[in-house]
């Protein structure tokens, strides 16, 4: 049974998602403020954490920065309907997807399904060491682990993912709404910049922007050298 953590100081609000997603099959647990929320997600026991980005004591952004740190673990935000800054920060620092509050619980259980199909996929591959390389980059996707140049690279499970669409059609463009299909499996929202801030911290840990490029209305393009 996959293990939930809510981080959320609205007490019945994380009370309708506890019940709704317990009944979907799901363990969840909560915490009421930041401090909290740090201890509990860095005690590796859970799957997919749910981080309100406005809490007493440290906020969202905060616990996100501090665990982003140690841990790997998928992270999505809930912010305020309409708060792009806070959503593209959150984005910017770490988290793998957010749900604008008040959320819709059946919208909140699909992007953590999301997040689970993700990763039990990997650990269903074989444990044999196959890898996809291009431009000094290489990826072990049975391992979620990334290297450039022989040199670890640090990626979320979600730039893992869209990095891996796009090492796979190497030196092809690949639109956004294929990246948005295969690495975050949902299709493309209007107006959603998520896939183009992730790319855009890809490039940052990258230590090459030009390893990826943008092809104007069409999508991305890994560089195959």
């Amino acid at each position: 049974m996959s293990r939930i953590l809510l981080v959320d100081d609205d007490n019945l609000l994380t009370e309708l998602l506890t019940e709704y997603l317990t009944a979907e099959g799901l363990e969840v647990n909560s915490v009421a403020d930041g401090e909290a929320g740090v201890k509990e997600i860095l005690s590796g026991d859970y799957d997919v954490v749910v981080l309100d980005s406005m809490m007493p004591k440290m906020n969202g952004l905060d616990v996100l920065k501090t665990v982003r740190v140690q841990s790997k673990i998928p992270v999505i935000m809930l912010t305020a309907k309409g708060d792009d800054i806070d959503r593209i920060i959150g984005l910017e620092m770490g988290a793998d997807d957010y749900v604008p509050k008040p959320c819709q619980p059946r919208e909140l259980l699909a992007r953590i399904n999301a997040i689970l199909r993700r990763t039990q996929e990997s650990g269903e591959q074989s444990s044999a060491p196959n890898s996809i390389s291009a431009s000094g980059v290489t990826l072990f996707p049975a391992k979620r682990q990334a290297t450039i140049d022989e040199e670890p690279l640090e990626l979320t499970s979600t730039e893992f993912n869209l990095l891996q669409v796009l090492m796979r059609h190497a030196g092809q463009v690949v639109s956004k709404e294929t990246l948005s299909l295969e690495a975050l499996d949902r299709k493309l929202a209007k107006f959603d910049r998520s896939i183009d801030v992730h790319i855009s911290s890809i490039r940052h840990k990258l230590g090459d922007p030009a390893l990826i490029q943008t092809v104007r209305g069409l999508g991305y393009l890994f560089v195959k050298n």
